[in-house]
């Protein structure tokens, strides 16, 4: 496997320590790149495929581990699964020592399974937050993602399944 500090991701910025971006205090990577542009968009300035910083895998992991607060890492963009096949040593590293790895894609998980290193990916993570954000069905009142039409899935289940998509419990709306 590549040295982490050979492998060079395309970085439109993090967050350190976020509580909106899944389940506990979790530190979140912003992907550059993304061909959905879905209508609405939060993160309209992660498109550009040439936008963001490149940063090595080495960089992003040391940043991570600079926080023993931090439980859980969410790739997000962007679209992280347009840079699945950079993310995955990453990934594994993590995954190895024992955080949490969540994800949120503008694609579905059927349309990820077949895509060069998103099943590998996906092997890796616990959450995935899937599908495009619909303007029209926004809700405020969602966990941990912005319309209806998404789905929180619990990836872990979702193999145990056959790569069948499991809805994981957080799929519920917000408690009041």
């Amino acid at each position: 496997m590549e040295a982490l500090k050979d492998i060079m991701l395309r970085v439109a910025g993090v967050i350190e320590e976020s509580i909106v971006d899944g389940p506990g205090l979790r530190f979140v990577l912003f992907l550059q790149g993304c061909r959905t542009h879905c209508k609405g968009c939060q993160n309209p300035q992660t498109w550009d495929f040439n936008g963001g910083t490149l940063v090595s895998a080495e960089d992003v992991l040391a940043r991570i581990q600079g926080d023993p607060l931090v439980h859980g890492i969410t790739f997000s963009g962007g679209e992280p699964f347009e840079q699945a096949q950079a993310l995955l040593p990453l990934a594994a590293e993590l995954k190895r020592r024992g955080y949490h790895l969540m994800a949120f894609s503008g694609y579905t998980f059927e349309q990820l399974l077949p895509k060069p290193g998103c099943r590998e990916l996906l092997s890796l993570l616990d959450l995935l937050v899937d599908g495009p954000f619909i303007e029209e069905e926004k809700s405020l009142e969602l966990r941990f993602r912005g319309s209806r039409n998404q789905r929180i899935l619990n990836l872990a289940a979702s193999r145990e399944a056959g790569w069948t998509p499991v809805l994981d419990a957080l799929n519920g709306s917000i408690e009041r």
